[in-house]
């Protein structure tokens, strides 16, 4: 089973930037796609975005359409999350999933995961 780990998360302000990793271990990586989510303090976790695994196609939730955007590199086993033009609201826990598909079923949560969740990366956007 496939074991995905996040990091790159920090404190920024306003306005400035962020690139998330979801390093993997064990599986095919090459095999899955991988979709982000976050958790935002005393809210329901949402589903931000996610690419497929032969990185042609990726969907973006409303909320940061235009703001962030995914990408892969198979050859590192990583897949990142450039966020651009973070707004406080963009604050929380933000986690990487494996699924066999990208489509909106997967940023809607209706789609099962193939690994469990892990620990997360905290993106903290505050003046």
């Amino acid at each position: 089973q496939v074991q995905l780990v996040e990091s790159g998360g920090g404190l920024v302000q306003p306005g400035g930037s962020l690139r998330l990793s979801c390093a993997a271990s064990g599986g095919t990586f090459q095999q899955y796609a991988i979709g982000w989510f976050r958790r935002a303090p005393g809210k329901e976790r949402e589903g931000v975005s996610c690419i497929s695994s032969r990185d042609d196609y990726t969907y973006y939730a409303d909320s940061v359409k235009g703001r962030f955007t995914m990408s892969r590199d198979n050859a590192k086993i990583t897949v990142y999350l450039e966020m651009n033009s973070l707004k406080p609201e963009d604050t929380g826990v933000y986690y990487c999933l494996a699924f066999p598909l990208c489509n909106s079923a997967v940023v809607a949560g209706t789609l099962r995961p193939l690994n469990y969740w892990g620990q997360g990366t905290q993106v903290t956007v505050s003046s």
